[in-house]
């Protein structure tokens, strides 16, 4: 490791320690990891007269920013700060905090996002290149902020940080269900808290368009259900975005995932109407007509008017999915292809692309979709949006093509942290040339909306995304899992103070599950179940529209249980020595779940909706007495008795089963438990 002169401790950059400094004990709760950090000896004691001081180039983006930092450090400590509104005439005599920047940011892709953090005793400085760099560090000194006996502190360091990739994004589907304007605000507070920045707005599909639409007005009035953002929201939403140094990119899915724009225009169509928006799931027949002239002329005019709307340079046209019914049907378009030797729908499709190209161009717009866009003929500024997988984006580097990745991002399909945080854009395998490297720009976390409601978005979004974050910043090296699970516990509970609700929705959608009932023990059983992965929830009974009910057990649940995890790590240490300190925590958890059925029955019997996950209840409460009886005979270093291990198979198996589309997470720590008695 490289050695720093007067340097009292350099920190890994994998963070996986506690650091004693200067009589403190400091556990750094950064997320995403700084390139470079260098602890030195010595803190900064925060007190009242905490004063800060902009130099340097500054519009209303980093006034804002420096008054709401100052806003969330004052709640936390509850300190009365002297400064209130930060302007230009902001110059306090002895400021603790100066700001230094070079020029005002561009809210565009490689835009320098870069900041220098110096803490000492008696001064704090933060300097970078842009104001959005600096937006970048405020995040960073907040979550600095330490703790002891004596009040608030900061310790001393040195924090030198840039992103690794410049494309750090995550998508919001408003189309299949609507997400209100107060939903994609506080979304993009956490995002800007975690460093991401890139809001990709899914805005159309099949349930609804999404955009007041002026030139052609039946779009929003007819395919959306009357759920649709006015254009003065969408300028709105933009402002909050680069206020943040967020980046808006809008999706409008062409030519499949086309329905609402179809019952809206049904000439556009490669089959006769009449269309109706929607309700249900899945990939769908509608597709827009590729060799209608007026297709064309429709969707210039359209881009001419989203084009204007949406500033970014970038914007995505979906392109997927598109399974090619109508127009193997459509006599005129098979005659068409005939005619163009197109030899198939692959092909035409790239045709469709070109054409849709040519406005995108036209409007200074620069285009990017989902993997079936990468075809031969089209420029290498568009970017590959890759949903399939590291093949797609590889052969398309190679090509000369940007890519994101989102394969392995998809945060709907209800996979842990761990599984996200460990999927790498550029994986350290890669058989990408240096130069090949340089084009893959990042990734997207995915929130697909078939399954949320405004409700439970934030609970399907956070907190996993701040480790996908973290992936898409901080260098490949950092990886520790158990490290970034106790880091992004504390991310969760402070992206709370920004007004998400991953946290504070799931008691008040247990109490609904209970009809206003005691909700402890409905809250001990939901903490140990997960929904099911992957899609199976869709094929599990359940036919699921846009009016389905969204309040079950199992969109109460979290994506991931972590006392399933914590209980996991308590039977390791069991197992390797049952008088280990934890051993009493694994006892009482088990003896917990034990008397839990009894009193959730009680519930269950005044808020039927509960029926569905009774049986499983009844297998949490027949797991914990196994485990118990386990447990003892470990701890008396006997074996478990044949007969309750020839049970144990029969209940596992029982037990694993998905019920109320849940699944209990316990069952293979509790197995392990038994498998260790039974030798």
């Amino acid at each position: 490791m490289q050695k720093h002169t007067g340097i009292c401790i350099i920190v890994s950059i994998l963070l996986g320690m506690n650091v004693v400094n200067g009589g403190q004990q400091n556990t750094l709760n950064l997320m995403p990891v700084p390139e470079e950090i260098v602890l030195k000896d010595g803190i900064f004691r925060l007190d009242e007269s905490f004063a800060l001081k902009i130099d340097g180039p500054a519009d209303s983006r980093l006034y804002q920013a420096a008054t709401g930092m100052l806003r969330r450090l004052a709640g936390r400590t509850g300190y009365f700060l002297p400064q209130d509104y930060i302007t230009a005439e902001s110059n306090p005599e002895h400021p603790q905090i100066i700001i230094k920047t070079s020029r005002i940011g561009e809210v565009k892709l490689f835009e320098d996002e870069s900041y220098s953090l110096t803490i000492t005793d008696k001064q704090i400085t933060l300097i970078a290149e842009t104001d959005i760099g600096v937006l970048r560090g405020f995040e960073t000194f907040l979550q600095l902020l330490s703790i002891d006996k004596d009040g608030y502190y900061f310790p001393n360091c040195i924090i030198n940080d840039k992103p690794r990739f410049p494309w750090r994004g995550l998508m919001i589907d408003a189309s299949r269900h609507f997400m209100p304007v107060d939903v994609i605000k506080r979304n993009l507070d956490g995002m800007a808290a975690v460093k991401m920045n890139v809001f990709h707005w899914h805005l159309a599909d099949d349930q609804g368009f999404r955009v007041e639409c002026k030139t052609w007005p039946k779009l929003h009035d007819l395919g959306s259900d009357g759920f649709y953002y006015t254009q003065n929201q969408i300028k709105d939403i933009i402002a909050y975005a680069a206020d943040r140094g967020i980046r808006v990119v809008p999706e409008f899915d062409v030519p499949a995932h086309a329905t609402s724009w179809l019952a809206a225009y049904p000439e556009l169509a490669s089959a006769p109407g009449p269309y109706t928006i929607e309700r249900g799931w899945g990939i769908k027949d509608p597709t827009m007509n590729p060799v209608n002239e007026f297709t064309y002329e429709f969707l210039d005019k359209f881009f001419a008017e989203m084009a204007v709307l949406f500033p970014d340079d970038y914007m995505h046209i979906g392109g997927d999915e598109n399974n090619g019914k109508q127009w193997n049907a459509n006599p005129e378009i098979q005659q068409f292809m005939k005619e163009n030797d197109i030899p198939d729908n692959h092909m035409l499709q790239a045709y469709f692309n070109k054409q849709i190209l040519k406005s995108l161009t036209k409007y200074n717009k620069k285009m990017i979709g989902w993997d079936e866009i990468f075809q031969p003929g089209l420029p290498t500024n568009i970017v590959i949006h890759s949903w399939r997988g590291q093949k797609s984006l590889i052969e398309s580097a190679q090509k000369g093509y940007m890519g994101i990745l989102s394969n392995g991002y998809y945060i709907d399909l209800i996979q842990s942290a761990e599984y996200h945080y460990l999927n790498d854009p550029i994986p350290e395998d890669t058989p990408l040339s240096a130069e090949e490297q340089k084009r893959i720009l990042g990734g997207e976390a995915t929130s697909w909306g078939e399954l949320v409601s405004y409700e439970t978005v934030d609970s399907r979004i956070w907190p996993r995304t701040a480790a996908i974050a973290e992936r898409f910043w901080s260098p490949r090296s950092v990886k520790n899992v158990d490290d970034m699970y106790r880091r992004l516990d504390v991310t969760s509970f402070h992206l709370e103070e920004l007004g998400l609700l991953h946290m504070n929705n799931y008691d008040m959608m247990l109490r609904r599950l209970t009809n206003n009932h005691n909700i402890s023990p409905l809250k001990t059983f939901v903490d140990v179940v997960e929904p099911v992965k992957i899609y199976t929830r869709h094929r599990q009974g359940k036919i699921y529209t846009s009016y389905s009910p969204y309040t079950r057990v199992v969109d109460a649940a979290r994506p991931e249980s972590m006392t399933a995890r914590h209980f996991a790590d308590l039977v390791e240490k069991y197992i390797a020595d049952p008088k280990n300190p934890d051993a009493a925590e694994l006892i009482l958890q088990l003896s917990v779940w034990l008397e839990n059925h009894r009193q959730l029955v009680e519930i269950i019997k005044v808020s039927p909706v509960l029926k569905e996950i009774e049986s499983m209840s009844a297998d949490l409460e027949a797991l914990a007495d196994l485990g118990l009886e386990a447990a003892k005979a470990l701890a008396k270093h006997k074996t478990l008795k044949k007969k309750a291990l020839k049970a144990s198979d029969v209940l596992f198996e029982n037990a694993q089963k998905p019920r109320g589309q849940v699944e209990l997470m316990i069952v293979p720590s509790i197995r392990k438990l038994v498998a260790a008695a039974g030798n």
